[in-house]
């Protein structure tokens, strides 16, 4: 099975209008309600992908609650969250269907106690035992110290089992330090990392860092990846319109299922750019479109790229 840790969960309301306008009032054309934060996320469209996974990190009060049951009925899904006294955070995506955008609006999370973190991980230690693969995802809630991604990394590398990293700032820079054996980060988190904003050189400085292999988001532009097999690019002919919430958690979905399939490097980031644009052409995080994956993947076009002097 593979595990995803989300430390910082969230319950994911998405509301369709037909333009967002400041200061005005405005009519829901849909809303939906789904279980989130990133490695939630993840961990759905594993499953939606035929892979076994399991679901830890923290969930608690009344929206804890509806989060842990929206997972409920997800086929091939084990939640195996921490509860907290401390209430799960809610998060808002606001799509414009007519202009192709979206707003988002994330609540910070409740604070984490000493007493939590450590079930936390004695729930993780027990949970590696077993796994595949295991991705930590997305921000720390307050109360969780800024290392605890180093920390769940040499915890994941002395148990053995491959490490997936996709976060930002602090934790992503000492998180790296650690060794993981894939980070995943964005174009804005790399610059944040790295000082540059050249992402040939910056994402195999971030490699040099310290992880194994480093794939870089680049929104529209697709995929670059610094791996052992050498530099590559991926990306589509012409961006997808939709709501890009969720678009990069299908990037790392597709990273891990490659791994578990011990896929070549071009093969995984065909499938990861086509599954992240497949997810933008679905309304909400967490879910992507079949069809317009299957379409979309011959689609990709992945090149070997020379290494910035």
């Amino acid at each position: 099975m593979i595990l995803t840790v989300t430390l910082n969960t969230a319950l994911d309301l998405t509301y369709e209008v037909p333009a967002l306008v400041p200061h005005g009032s405005h009519r829901v054309a849909r809303s939906a309600e789904r279980p989130g934060g990133k490695g939630v996320n993840v961990a759905r469209v594993l499953a939606a992908l035929g892979h076994e996974t399991v679901v830890t990190g923290f969930a608690g009060g009344p929206t804890g609650d509806r989060l842990r049951a929206l997972l409920a009925p997800v086929a091939r899904l084990t939640d195996a969250l921490v509860a907290t006294e401390a209430a799960t955070r809610r998060t808002l995506a606001v799509v414009d269907t007519g202009a192709g955008d979206t707003t988002q609006f994330n609540e910070a999370g409740a604070a984490v106690t000493a007493a939590d973190w450590t079930a936390f991980r004695e729930r993780y230690a027990a949970l590696l035992d077993g796994a595949s693969a295991v991705a930590l995802c997305g921000s720390l809630p307050p109360g969780v110290h800024v290392g605890a991604y180093a920390e769940l990394v040499r915890t994941a590398r002395a148990a053995g089992v491959p490490v997936l990293l996709d976060t930002s700032g602090e934790p992503l820079r000492r998180g790296i330090a650690a060794r993981p054996d894939l980070v995943k980060p964005n174009a804005d988190e790399l610059a944040g990392l790295t000082g540059s904003r050249d992402p040939r050189r910056a994402t195999q400085d971030a490699r040099r860092r310290g992880a194994h292999a480093v794939v870089t988001s680049l929104g529209p532009d697709g995929l670059l990846a610094a791996t052992p097999d050498g530099l590559w690019r991926a990306a589509l002919p012409a961006p997808v319109h939709g709501n890009p919430t969720g678009a990069g958690d299908s990037v790392v979905a597709a990273l891990l299922a490659g791994g578990a399939d011990s896929a070549p490097w071009p093969e995984r980031l065909a499938h990861a750019v086509a599954l992240s644009a497949a997810t933008v052409a679905s309304p909400v995080a967490g879910e992507y479109d079949p069809a317009a994956y299957e379409s979309l993947l011959p689609k990709v076009t992945v090149t070997r790229e020379a290494s910035p002097s």
